[in-house]
Protein backbone atom coordinates (compact mmCIF):
# COMPACT_ATOMS: atom_id res chain seq x y z
CA UNK A 1 0.00 0.00 0.00
CA UNK A 2 0.98 3.54 -0.70
CA UNK A 3 2.58 5.31 2.24
CA UNK A 4 1.48 9.22 2.78
CA UNK A 5 2.34 11.62 5.43
CA UNK A 6 0.79 14.92 5.51
CA UNK A 7 2.39 18.03 7.27
CA UNK A 8 1.55 21.49 8.52
CA UNK A 9 2.02 23.32 11.63
CA UNK A 10 4.28 23.30 14.50
CA UNK A 11 1.34 24.14 16.51
CA UNK A 12 0.65 21.88 19.43
CA UNK A 13 -2.90 23.04 19.01
CA UNK A 14 -2.96 22.61 14.97
CA UNK A 15 -4.86 19.45 15.21
CA UNK A 16 -7.71 21.43 16.17
CA UNK A 17 -10.45 22.39 13.72
CA UNK A 18 -11.20 25.55 13.72
CA UNK A 19 -9.72 27.63 11.21
CA UNK A 20 -9.89 26.18 7.11
CA UNK A 21 -6.54 25.36 7.09
CA UNK A 22 -6.61 22.93 9.59
CA UNK A 23 -9.73 21.70 8.45
CA UNK A 24 -8.21 21.62 4.89
CA UNK A 25 -5.28 19.29 6.31
CA UNK A 26 -7.36 16.79 7.93
CA UNK A 27 -10.02 16.29 5.60
CA UNK A 28 -8.29 15.62 2.10
CA UNK A 29 -6.26 13.44 4.15
CA UNK A 30 -9.12 11.69 5.24
CA UNK A 31 -10.40 11.66 1.30
CA UNK A 32 -6.59 10.07 0.59
CA UNK A 33 -7.64 7.33 2.79
CA UNK A 34 -11.09 6.29 1.42
CA UNK A 35 -9.35 6.18 -2.00
CA UNK A 36 -6.96 3.31 -0.38
CA UNK A 37 -3.97 5.14 0.83
CA UNK A 38 -2.14 4.26 4.04
CA UNK A 39 -2.07 8.03 5.33
CA UNK A 40 -0.69 9.17 8.41
CA UNK A 41 -1.40 13.48 9.33
CA UNK A 42 1.73 14.39 11.39
CA UNK A 43 1.17 16.48 13.74
CA UNK A 44 2.74 18.36 16.71
CA UNK A 45 0.23 18.28 20.17
CA UNK A 46 2.29 15.31 21.38
CA UNK A 47 5.22 17.19 22.04
CA UNK A 48 5.72 17.39 25.65
CA UNK A 49 4.18 14.25 26.34
CA UNK A 50 6.58 11.67 27.31
CA UNK A 51 4.67 8.71 25.76
CA UNK A 52 3.64 9.21 22.09
CA UNK A 53 0.79 7.14 21.00
CA UNK A 54 -0.25 6.85 17.56
CA UNK A 55 -3.70 7.75 17.05
CA UNK A 56 -5.71 5.62 14.82
CA UNK A 57 -9.09 7.85 12.68
CA UNK A 58 -10.57 5.32 10.79
CA UNK A 59 -9.21 2.63 7.90
CA UNK A 60 -6.08 3.82 6.75
CA UNK A 61 -6.18 7.07 8.58
CA UNK A 62 -4.06 7.94 11.75
CA UNK A 63 -1.80 10.62 13.43
CA UNK A 64 1.80 10.14 14.38
CA UNK A 65 3.93 12.31 15.95
CA UNK A 66 5.96 14.75 13.78
CA UNK A 67 9.30 14.59 15.70
CA UNK A 68 9.34 10.96 15.34
CA UNK A 69 8.14 10.86 10.97
CA UNK A 70 10.77 8.75 9.54
CA UNK A 71 10.55 10.88 6.19
CA UNK A 72 12.06 7.37 4.50
CA UNK A 73 9.02 5.29 5.67
CA UNK A 74 6.91 7.27 3.37
CA UNK A 75 6.29 7.01 -0.81
CA UNK A 76 4.78 10.34 -0.27
CA UNK A 77 4.75 13.49 1.36
CA UNK A 78 2.44 16.13 1.08
CA UNK A 79 2.62 19.48 2.36
CA UNK A 80 0.00 22.28 2.76
CA UNK A 81 0.88 26.03 2.56
CA UNK A 82 4.05 27.59 2.89
CA UNK A 83 3.61 26.82 6.65
CA UNK A 84 3.45 23.36 5.91
CA UNK A 85 7.19 23.05 3.91
CA UNK A 86 8.37 25.03 5.80
CA UNK A 87 7.52 22.47 8.92
CA UNK A 88 8.81 20.02 6.96
CA UNK A 89 12.12 21.75 6.31
CA UNK A 90 12.49 22.66 10.30
CA UNK A 91 11.73 18.48 10.71
CA UNK A 92 14.30 17.48 8.21
CA UNK A 93 12.32 16.22 5.46
CA UNK A 94 12.78 18.46 3.02
CA UNK A 95 15.04 16.07 1.00
CA UNK A 96 12.54 13.78 0.54
CA UNK A 97 12.35 12.51 -3.32
CA UNK A 98 8.62 12.87 -3.88
CA UNK A 99 6.40 15.68 -2.11
CA UNK A 100 3.98 17.25 -2.89
CA UNK A 101 3.54 20.97 -1.91
CA UNK A 102 -0.44 22.26 -1.55
CA UNK A 103 -0.48 26.46 -1.63
CA UNK A 104 -3.16 28.02 -0.73
CA UNK A 105 -2.46 31.97 -2.14
CA UNK A 106 1.18 32.57 -4.53
CA UNK A 107 3.04 35.16 -4.21
CA UNK A 108 4.57 37.59 -6.38
CA UNK A 109 8.24 38.97 -6.14
CA UNK A 110 6.79 42.53 -5.23
CA UNK A 111 3.74 43.52 -3.50
CA UNK A 112 0.74 43.10 -5.43
CA UNK A 113 -2.81 43.95 -5.89
CA UNK A 114 -5.06 41.11 -4.98
CA UNK A 115 -2.58 39.21 -2.73
CA UNK A 116 -2.69 40.31 0.76
CA UNK A 117 0.87 39.79 1.71
CA UNK A 118 3.40 42.76 2.23
CA UNK A 119 6.54 42.89 2.81
CA UNK A 120 8.92 40.74 4.82
CA UNK A 121 5.76 38.29 5.19
CA UNK A 122 5.72 38.39 1.02
CA UNK A 123 9.00 38.35 0.72
CA UNK A 124 9.06 35.40 3.11
CA UNK A 125 6.74 33.37 1.49
CA UNK A 126 8.51 34.17 -2.19
CA UNK A 127 11.59 32.15 -0.75
CA UNK A 128 9.43 29.48 0.57
CA UNK A 129 8.01 29.25 -2.80
CA UNK A 130 11.47 29.46 -4.54
CA UNK A 131 12.42 26.28 -2.20
CA UNK A 132 9.68 24.33 -3.26
CA UNK A 133 10.20 24.97 -7.07
CA UNK A 134 13.58 23.55 -6.37
CA UNK A 135 12.62 20.64 -4.21
CA UNK A 136 8.74 19.48 -4.61
CA UNK A 137 8.11 16.84 -7.32
CA UNK A 138 4.33 18.52 -7.52
CA UNK A 139 2.91 21.81 -6.82
CA UNK A 140 -0.76 22.74 -6.03
CA UNK A 141 -2.23 25.81 -6.42
CA UNK A 142 -5.87 26.91 -6.25
CA UNK A 143 -7.05 28.66 -9.04
CA UNK A 144 -5.40 29.19 -13.11
CA UNK A 145 -4.81 32.80 -12.17
CA UNK A 146 -2.46 30.90 -9.00
CA UNK A 147 -0.98 28.44 -11.63
CA UNK A 148 -0.04 31.44 -14.18
CA UNK A 149 1.79 33.39 -11.35
CA UNK A 150 3.62 30.50 -10.67
CA UNK A 151 4.42 29.94 -13.58
CA UNK A 152 5.96 33.55 -14.34
CA UNK A 153 8.06 33.56 -11.63
CA UNK A 154 8.99 29.73 -11.06
CA UNK A 155 8.67 27.85 -14.44
CA UNK A 156 7.48 24.25 -14.61
CA UNK A 157 3.90 23.88 -15.64
CA UNK A 158 3.76 20.38 -16.38
CA UNK A 159 4.50 19.95 -12.50
CA UNK A 160 1.80 21.53 -11.53
CA UNK A 161 -1.52 20.80 -10.09
CA UNK A 162 -5.03 22.44 -9.96
CA UNK A 163 -7.26 21.33 -7.11
CA UNK A 164 -9.50 24.05 -5.35
CA UNK A 165 -11.42 24.23 -1.73
CA UNK A 166 -13.86 21.85 -1.52
CA UNK A 167 -16.74 20.70 1.16
CA UNK A 168 -17.78 17.41 2.88
CA UNK A 169 -19.54 14.58 1.49
CA UNK A 170 -21.27 13.79 4.97
CA UNK A 171 -21.75 16.29 7.31
CA UNK A 172 -22.95 16.52 11.48
CA UNK A 173 -26.81 15.68 11.83
CA UNK A 174 -28.63 18.85 12.66
CA UNK A 175 -28.60 20.21 16.44
CA UNK A 176 -30.57 22.71 18.35
CA UNK A 177 -30.25 25.87 17.28
CA UNK A 178 -27.32 27.42 18.51
CA UNK A 179 -27.74 31.32 18.14
CA UNK A 180 -28.50 33.98 21.54
CA UNK A 181 -31.46 35.27 19.83
CA UNK A 182 -33.85 34.51 17.64
CA UNK A 183 -34.97 37.99 16.31
CA UNK A 184 -33.14 39.98 13.43
CA UNK A 185 -31.91 37.86 10.05
CA UNK A 186 -29.18 36.31 10.65
CA UNK A 187 -26.47 36.82 8.65
CA UNK A 188 -23.54 34.60 8.78
CA UNK A 189 -19.47 35.94 8.05
CA UNK A 190 -17.99 32.64 8.77
CA UNK A 191 -14.42 32.70 8.74
CA UNK A 192 -10.37 33.93 9.74
CA UNK A 193 -10.64 37.21 9.59
CA UNK A 194 -7.21 37.61 10.81
CA UNK A 195 -5.52 40.05 13.45
CA UNK A 196 -2.64 42.70 13.53
CA UNK A 197 -0.32 40.95 14.80
CA UNK A 198 2.89 40.74 11.97
CA UNK A 199 2.81 36.57 11.91
CA UNK A 200 -1.65 37.42 10.58
CA UNK A 201 -2.17 38.85 7.73
CA UNK A 202 -2.63 42.49 9.36
CA UNK A 203 -3.66 44.58 6.25
CA UNK A 204 -6.13 41.95 5.08
CA UNK A 205 -7.44 42.27 9.19
CA UNK A 206 -8.20 45.89 8.89
CA UNK A 207 -10.16 45.81 5.55
CA UNK A 208 -12.03 42.71 6.15
CA UNK A 209 -12.77 43.98 9.79
CA UNK A 210 -13.52 48.14 7.93
CA UNK A 211 -15.89 45.82 5.73
CA UNK A 212 -17.79 43.58 8.33
CA UNK A 213 -18.42 46.80 10.31
CA UNK A 214 -19.94 48.51 7.92
CA UNK A 215 -22.24 45.90 6.24
CA UNK A 216 -23.22 45.17 9.74
CA UNK A 217 -23.86 48.84 10.03
CA UNK A 218 -26.04 48.36 7.27
CA UNK A 219 -27.68 45.53 7.67
CA UNK A 220 -29.47 46.53 11.14
CA UNK A 221 -30.82 49.32 8.80
CA UNK A 222 -32.53 46.31 7.00
CA UNK A 223 -33.68 44.00 9.70
CA UNK A 224 -30.75 42.14 9.88
CA UNK A 225 -27.72 41.11 11.97
CA UNK A 226 -24.16 40.64 11.18
CA UNK A 227 -22.90 37.22 13.01
CA UNK A 228 -19.16 36.54 12.90
CA UNK A 229 -18.41 32.84 13.24
CA UNK A 230 -14.46 32.12 13.65
CA UNK A 231 -10.63 33.09 15.09
CA UNK A 232 -9.75 36.45 14.52
CA UNK A 233 -9.03 39.56 16.60
CA UNK A 234 -12.73 40.48 17.91
CA UNK A 235 -12.05 43.49 19.67
CA UNK A 236 -11.45 45.16 15.89
CA UNK A 237 -15.62 44.11 15.24
CA UNK A 238 -18.20 46.43 16.57
CA UNK A 239 -20.23 44.85 18.26
CA UNK A 240 -23.47 47.85 18.33
CA UNK A 241 -23.52 45.95 14.54
CA UNK A 242 -22.09 42.86 14.55
CA UNK A 243 -22.06 40.18 16.87
CA UNK A 244 -18.56 37.74 17.29
CA UNK A 245 -19.66 33.69 17.97
CA UNK A 246 -16.71 33.44 19.18
CA UNK A 247 -14.25 30.12 17.70
CA UNK A 248 -16.21 26.20 17.19
CA UNK A 249 -14.75 23.33 16.36
CA UNK A 250 -15.64 22.36 12.67
CA UNK A 251 -18.64 19.75 13.76
CA UNK A 252 -20.02 22.16 15.64
CA UNK A 253 -20.02 25.09 13.14
CA UNK A 254 -22.40 23.04 10.68
CA UNK A 255 -25.37 23.87 12.93
CA UNK A 256 -24.16 27.96 13.00
CA UNK A 257 -24.10 27.51 8.92
CA UNK A 258 -27.66 25.60 9.02
CA UNK A 259 -29.86 27.83 11.06
CA UNK A 260 -28.26 31.23 9.08
CA UNK A 261 -30.55 32.72 7.20
CA UNK A 262 -27.79 34.01 4.52
CA UNK A 263 -23.72 33.11 4.49
CA UNK A 264 -22.41 36.23 3.52
CA UNK A 265 -19.03 36.69 1.82
CA UNK A 266 -16.24 39.32 1.46
CA UNK A 267 -12.76 39.78 0.26
CA UNK A 268 -9.43 42.32 1.67
CA UNK A 269 -9.84 44.29 -1.56
CA UNK A 270 -10.80 44.77 -4.68
CA UNK A 271 -10.74 41.40 -5.76
CA UNK A 272 -8.84 38.39 -5.16
CA UNK A 273 -5.94 37.70 -7.39
CA UNK A 274 -6.00 33.66 -7.28
CA UNK A 275 -6.83 32.85 -3.37
CA UNK A 276 -10.67 31.43 -3.37
CA UNK A 277 -13.21 31.65 -1.01
CA UNK A 278 -13.76 28.01 0.42
CA UNK A 279 -16.87 29.20 2.78
CA UNK A 280 -18.87 29.07 -0.38
CA UNK A 281 -18.67 25.78 -0.82
CA UNK A 282 -19.14 24.98 3.09
CA UNK A 283 -22.99 27.58 2.91
CA UNK A 284 -23.99 25.63 -0.21
CA UNK A 285 -23.53 22.04 1.42
CA UNK A 286 -24.93 23.19 4.62
CA UNK A 287 -28.10 24.50 2.40
CA UNK A 288 -28.30 28.68 2.90
CA UNK A 289 -28.65 30.85 0.21
CA UNK A 290 -25.19 32.63 -0.83
CA UNK A 291 -24.92 36.74 -1.31
CA UNK A 292 -21.19 37.29 -2.32
CA UNK A 293 -19.03 40.28 -3.19
CA UNK A 294 -17.74 39.73 -6.85
CA UNK A 295 -14.01 39.27 -7.31
CA UNK A 296 -13.22 36.08 -5.77
CA UNK A 297 -11.64 33.34 -8.26
CA UNK A 298 -14.51 31.00 -7.46
CA UNK A 299 -17.43 33.27 -6.98
CA UNK A 300 -19.02 31.94 -10.07
CA UNK A 301 -20.02 28.99 -7.57
CA UNK A 302 -21.95 30.90 -6.14
CA UNK A 303 -24.62 31.66 -9.08
CA UNK A 304 -23.97 28.41 -11.01
CA UNK A 305 -25.76 26.46 -7.67
CA UNK A 306 -28.93 28.62 -7.92
CA UNK A 307 -28.39 29.24 -4.37
CA UNK A 308 -27.09 32.70 -4.56
CA UNK A 309 -26.38 36.17 -5.53
CA UNK A 310 -23.25 38.37 -6.43
CA UNK A 311 -23.40 41.79 -5.87
CA UNK A 312 -20.56 44.71 -7.26
CA UNK A 313 -17.00 44.56 -5.25
CA UNK A 314 -16.86 47.69 -2.81
CA UNK A 315 -21.06 48.15 -3.14
CA UNK A 316 -21.32 46.99 0.53
CA UNK A 317 -24.43 48.74 0.41
CA UNK A 318 -26.18 46.52 -2.33
CA UNK A 319 -24.52 43.89 -0.69
CA UNK A 320 -26.71 44.44 2.24
CA UNK A 321 -29.84 44.79 -0.03
CA UNK A 322 -29.08 41.35 -1.34
CA UNK A 323 -28.57 39.83 2.08
CA UNK A 324 -32.14 41.06 3.01
CA UNK A 325 -33.69 40.45 -0.25
CA UNK A 326 -32.29 36.28 0.31
CA UNK A 327 -33.00 36.04 3.01
CA UNK A 328 -36.89 35.95 2.20
CA UNK A 329 -36.14 34.80 -1.18
CA UNK A 330 -37.57 31.24 -2.00
CA UNK A 331 -34.82 28.81 -2.77
CA UNK A 332 -34.60 25.23 -4.49
CA UNK A 333 -32.07 24.65 -1.47
CA UNK A 334 -32.06 20.86 -2.80
CA UNK A 335 -30.70 21.98 -6.27
CA UNK A 336 -28.38 24.00 -4.49
CA UNK A 337 -26.66 21.19 -2.08
CA UNK A 338 -26.93 18.75 -5.00
CA UNK A 339 -24.87 21.35 -6.91
CA UNK A 340 -22.15 21.07 -4.41
CA UNK A 341 -21.73 17.61 -3.73
CA UNK A 342 -21.93 16.69 -7.64
CA UNK A 343 -19.45 19.05 -8.50
CA UNK A 344 -16.94 20.12 -4.98
CA UNK A 345 -16.20 17.81 -2.28
CA UNK A 346 -12.95 16.92 -0.70
CA UNK A 347 -13.21 12.98 -2.11
CA UNK A 348 -13.62 14.58 -5.98
CA UNK A 349 -10.44 16.60 -5.04
CA UNK A 350 -8.66 14.03 -3.92
CA UNK A 351 -8.77 12.15 -7.22
CA UNK A 352 -6.63 14.82 -9.04
CA UNK A 353 -3.95 13.39 -6.33
CA UNK A 354 -5.04 9.43 -7.06
CA UNK A 355 -4.48 9.96 -10.60
CA UNK A 356 -0.96 11.29 -10.63
CA UNK A 357 -0.06 9.00 -8.27
CA UNK A 358 -1.26 5.90 -10.03
CA UNK A 359 0.87 7.33 -13.14
CA UNK A 360 4.03 6.75 -10.27
CA UNK A 361 3.27 3.93 -8.29
CA UNK A 362 -0.07 2.42 -9.66
CA UNK A 363 -2.73 0.84 -8.12
CA UNK A 364 -3.60 1.90 -4.25
CA UNK A 365 -3.64 -1.29 -2.73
Amino acid sequence: MIRIVTVYTTARRGAELVDMAAIRWFSISGALARLGYDVSIATAEFKWRLRQPTIEMGPGLRRVPLSRVRWRDYDVVKTLFHRGFRTLTRAGGADHPFIIAKLGSVVASRDTEGIPFYGRQRRESFAIQSEIARRARYVTVLTRAAAELWTEHHGRRESLLLVPGATEREIPTRGPDPYPETGPVRCLFAGNFYSTHPHSQPEAHRSLVAKLNELGRLLADRGGRLYVLGPGEASSLDPRHVSHLGVVSYDGSWDYLRYASVGVVVHPGPFLHNNESTKIYHYLRAGIPVVCESGFPNDAVVTESGLGTLVPSGDLAALADAAAAAASQRWDVDRGVRYVLERHTWDQRALEYDRVLRQHFGATR
